[in-house]
């Protein structure tokens, strides 16, 4: 029963996060709007792999590898930014 309960609490983090995202978009805080959404989706998002993924239980090996995939995906968006800013 626990392991619900646990549940329920990250469901409503995420909830919270969620309503938090959507009161940021309402208020004008300038140039940081979007520095605050991309902080709130990585909380977010890492709400979601460390207790939905369960990668904090994971092996070393497992960990390298989400780690690496997080990375190919930063190049990625950096280089497809790049070629935007370019053009």
């Amino acid at each position: 029963m626990s392991s619900v309960k646990h549940y329920l609490q990250i469901l409503a983090a995420l909830l919270a996060l969620l309503a938090l995202t959507v009161a940021v978009a309402f208020v004008n805080l300038g140039p940081f709007n979007t520095p605050f959404a991309m902080f709130i989706s990585l909380a977010k998002g890492a709400l979601i792999v460390f207790f939905f993924m369960n990668m904090r239980r994971e092996t070393p090996l497992v960990r390298l590898v989400g780690g690496a995939g997080l990375f190919w995906l930063g190049i990625l968006i950096a280089l497809a930014m790049s070629d935007y800013l370019t053009r």
